[in-house]
């Protein structure tokens, strides 16, 4: 047998290397509140839609909005977060943005009006764009690369624990303060993540950094704010061929396009396009699109569905969401010995396709399915979801340079946002669209002029149902009906979403690495060169 060659020497500074676990905690606290603030919010998001004094008597679409304003700034800005954070230094650009997400969480919890709340919300998704890639970055500096998989596998596990934390603390949270204190819960944690952060998170930065690209930035933003403006305007004119919808969103693509064009040509792009050249680093970036834009629709439709068809309070429905984060917390720090057995591209198709199954059960659910059916479908999307979130990552942060590793962090994450923001948008603007369809014709016991907004979600049409008094109980019934007619149509199309991501990983993500015994230690090993490939 060939003696394999002595290891490279360790590049990470012995003094950062015995607390890099614990710099791993600090991370995973940051990581904590940018996900914890969507995971609570999807709790809140029906008692934000009562009337006053309760919530704050948003819409549909404007609930849409309170989360696709903080996802559109946190993807639009991610391309110059990461470049930020590569140029003057990760640790500076993290702090920074825990400071603004706090500031924009105090603001959020006072907010007087839907406008308001929404705007404020953009506030935090400005200071989570600098956060979430710097977490990822930090990471891939602090660790040297036979540990990365593992710590990546803890830091995807981190998201798992906040999706279990959020719902319930959001629940609890409701049970006895106003809507506001889910925000306001972020700011002592925020004060705890910048303390920490300054005592125990070394610096680190790229030492050829690129300039920073505010043509991109600017395209980048308004492309999605017009595209996903003309699909939620779309979903609440049940019209998609309407002029304002139709206009906008193309005007959205056009301007996207203008985007890729201009970042072609530029000689300091916020993202480079030559990236994509490696199929297998589209791949996973493509999985990981598609993969949220699917969960993120479905989480939406999910709370309406416990809360408002089953009648389950806040916090009880943040425990009956607790089976999805359990699982990711389960099996995402456990992805990467699966893959090891399998191969990638096994293992993430096959994460895809049981998310794709999970998919289709919510067509089983009604308004009286014994509620463990929905348990067992929210513990087995959970486990799909991590044996897609690791592995991915893993390929993603392992494809690019460690000096990259904030653009490669910002690649990753603006797509797991954008998909998520158009989930939201388009799978969202399904399930209204299919809702006033089914209760458009129950609607005419309303005066003519409350039909419209009666019809745009089942809060809606519940809070008009019951201002009837007895008269209201059919339309009651029909708004249950229409409600579960319209998820599960929204369930087939997500579902439709993650067959196609399937697709995609079994043709292009690698399969089995080859052992090769003369492989010395510390060299790449086959399939981090086929990673590489094409670059």
């Amino acid at each position: 047998m060939t003696t394999p060659a002595v290891p490279d020497a360790p590049r990470i500074p012995e003094a950062v290397h015995r607390r890099r676990w614990a710099i791993l905690g600090v991370l995973m606290l940051s990581l904590l509140i940018v996900v914890l603030d969507n995971s609570i919010l999807n709790v809140a998001i029906k008692t934000i839609s009562t009337p006053e004094p309760t919530g704050l008597g948003a819409t549909q679409s404007e609930l849409e909005w309170a989360i696709n304003s903080y996802t559109l700034v946190f993807a639009g800005l991610l391309f110059t977060a990461g470049l930020l954070g590569d140029r003057v230094g990760r640790k500076k650009v993290l702090i920074a943005g825990l400071a603004v997400f706090g500031i924009g969480s105090a603001l959020a919890a006072q907010s007087g009006s839907p406008v308001e709340l929404i705007a404020f919300r953009g506030v935090m998704g400005l200071g989570a764009a600098f956060v979430m890639p710097a977490t990822l970055a930090v990471l891939m500096n602090v660790f040297e690369r036979e540990e990365q998989p593992k710590a990546i596998g803890i830091w995807a596990g981190g998201v798992g624990l906040a999706v279990a934390i959020g719902p319930i603390t959001g629940g609890l949270l409701l049970d006895h303060f106003w809507w506001g204190s889910v925000f306001l819960i972020n700011v002592p944690i925020v004060l705890a993540a910048i303390g920490l952060m300054i005592a125990l998170v070394p610096d680190s930065r790229d030492p050829k950094p690129g300039r920073v690209d505010l043509v991109g930035v600017v395209l980048s933003v308004i492309g999605l704010v017009l595209l996903v403006y003309g699909i939620i305007k779309g979903g609440q004119l049940a019209d998609f061929t309407d002029p304002a919808a139709l206009a906008t969103i193309l005007a959205g693509v056009a301007v996207l396009a203008g985007f890729v064009w201009y970042e072609k040509r530029s000689e300091h792009p916020s993202i480079d396009i030559s990236y994509f050249r490696n199929r297998v680093f589209s791949a996973a970036i493509t999985a990981i699109a598609l993969v949220f834009f699917a969960l993120m629709g479905v989480t939406f439709f999910a709370v309406f569905y416990t809360q408002s068809v089953r009648g389950y309070s806040p916090l009880k429905t943040g425990l009956l969401m607790l089976p999805l984060a359990v699982a990711q917390l389960i099996f995402a720090p456990r992805a990467r010995l699966v893959v090891d057995r399998f191969g990638v591209r096994a293992v993430c198709a096959g994460g895809l396709g049981l998310v794709a199954l999970t998919l289709v059960g919510f067509t089983l659910l009604d308004a009286d399915t014994p509620i463990w059916v929905l348990e067992v479908i929210f513990f087995l999307m959970g486990a799909g979801m991590a044996h897609i979130m690791t592995p991915t990552s893993v390929v993603i942060m392992q494809a690019l340079p460690r000096e990259k590793a904030g653009s490669a962090s910002a690649l990753s994450n603006t797509f797991r946002q954008v998909g998520g923001a158009l989930g939201i948008a388009v799978l969202g603007s399904v399930l209204s669209t299919a809702y006033r369809g089914g209760v458009e014709d129950e609607l005419k016991v309303l005066p003519a002029g409350a039909r419209h907004t009666a019809g745009e979600s089942i809060e809606a049409t519940l809070g008009a149902a019951g201002r009837l008094g007895g008269r209201g109980d059919a339309l009651v019934a029909s708004a249950n009906d229409s409600f579960l007619h319209a998820m599960h149509i929204t369930a087939l199309c997500g579902a439709g979403v993650a067959l196609v991501g399937v697709l995609v990983v079994s043709l292009y993500l690698p399969g089995k690495a080859r052992k090769d015994l003369s492989t010395p230690a510390g060299a790449s090993a086959p399939e981090e060169d086929r990673v590489r490939a094409d670059r």
